[in-house]
């Protein structure tokens, strides 16, 4: 069971918003205890609202479930002390600061690599660890812009879009994560960590292979096209008597049934449509025809003629749509995390064998700083060690939050 695999690891997460929140809540989704590392005021993703769960953010909460809360004032000299203790005795690092931060702080992957060559550290930034962008910060819609993503989407001739969900953070997350497992199965090889650098850049540029690909093959520059994909028809979506459906029907048979189903048999020997490159090429023509059709009826009259011609299609749902989907639900890919403040929680889940893995209870992110006392006292730290701590401003304990059952902290080694 995935929930599982990861157990007996240690990550410290320094990281925050989107791309490497995603990665370290993977890692703790597959059963690693990641170690959340915060400012004494909070990361910023507890700010970005609405929506609001609680004080915090509900992005934060969607990023950081099954993660373990400490603060950390690493402006003081005191509080990275307790940084470098505490990443002796992890096995992987994952960091979001500017590239040369960590570096400053002593804590770069040089500096701990000396004595922990075990170690795996992953740095995510916007840009790269290096060349001539390196400095600069960045985030999911700056690069969205400067990735070429946003240039591809919007209706013709209208301006360009970014995609309200921040897929870029969650690509580089998912990247990050599959960087972090590459490394943990080579470690078991040889022994030896290694560092890793994760960036917006790449991953959006990764996103885009179909488009990127497609450029260089015939250097003519993508165009907005609203929901159609530039490389099939139809494969996009039709305005019905109420709503929208997304049809993909550019197989020979499939476009032959579709002019069928819709009343339009001639129009599938038309020279202009016999081909998807044909359609492709003669797009407005095609949709002018095809859409009078698809007004003629529902979305919920349309879905089972199509499915039963065997039509790939779906409606264009909404949020609310969605929570109801049948298979969403068989799925268990909306679970819901229980806080013992806030309640039920309700946000997706693991997305490999949903099913089983979202079946099993999950800890609510934390509040900021909520284990670092206990956390401190598994490190061998005494209680009057974590008071005068606490006097200097290097550390901040914020308030204990029962922990579901079966999620109890395990103490770092000392």
């Amino acid at each position: 069971m995935l929930r599982n695999a990861l157990d007996g690891l240690t990550v410290v997460d320094f990281t925050q918003i989107g791309a490497g929140p995603t990665c370290t809540m993977l890692l703790a989704d597959m059963g690693a205890r990641v170690l959340k590392v915060e400012s004494p005021t909070g990361e910023l993703g507890r700010g970005l609202g609405p929506a609001w769960i609680g004080e915090d953010s509900a992005l934060f909460h969607g990023f950081n479930r099954n993660k373990v809360g400490l603060s950390l004032n690493l402006k003081a000299p005191e509080g990275v002390a307790v940084a470098r203790r505490l990443l002796s005795e992890a096995d992987i690092v994952v960091q979001s600061m500017r590239p040369g931060v960590m570096e400053r702080l002593g804590l770069g992957y040089a500096q701990l690599a000396a004595d922990h060559p075990s170690l795996i550290y992953c740095s995510i930034s916007a840009y790269g660890q290096t060349g001539p962008y390196a400095d600069r910060a960045g985030v999911d819609g700056i690069v969205q812009a400067d990735s070429g993503l946003m240039s591809l989407i919007g209706v013709p001739g209208g301006e360009p879009c970014k995609v309200q969900a921040p897929v870029v953070d969650v690509m580089t997350g998912h990247v990050a994560c599959v960087g972090v497992l590459a490394k943990l199965a080579q470690r078991a090889r040889d022994g030896q960590g290694g560092h890793l650098d994760v960036n917006l850049l790449n991953s959006a540029l990764a996103l885009q292979q179909s488009s990127i690909t497609s450029y260089f093959a015939d250097g003519e520059l993508p165009v907005r096209a609203g929901s159609a994909a530039p490389y099939s028809a139809p494969n996009q979506a039709f305005e019905t008597a109420d709503g929208w459906i997304m049809v993909a029907a550019y197989t020979p048979d499939r476009w032959q049934r579709l002019c069928e189903r819709l009343g339009l048999p001639r129009l599938a020997d038309d020279p202009r449509f016999t081909t998807s490159p044909l359609r492709v090429a003669n797009r407005p023509q095609m949709v002018e025809a095809l859409t009078g059709a698809f007004k003629t009826r529902s979305t919920d009259e349309w879905l089972p003629i199509l499915k039963h011609a065997d039509i790939l299609c779906a409606r264009v749902a909404t949020y609310e749509d969605v929570m109801q989907h049948p298979q969403v639900a068989a799925n268990r890919m909306i679970s819901q995390v229980h806080h013992a403040m806030l309640g039920a929680i309700p946000m997706p889940g693991f997305p490999i064998n949903s099913a089983e893995e979202n079946s099993q209870p999950s800890r609510p992110a934390p509040s900021c700083g909520q284990d670092t006392r206990e956390v401190l006292l598994g490190m061998g730290y005494t209680g009057h060690d974590i008071a005068a701590l606490l006097d200097l401003g290097a550390i901040h304990c914020g308030d204990a939050i029962p922990s579901p059952a079966g999620h109890r902290l395990q103490p770092v080694a000392p």
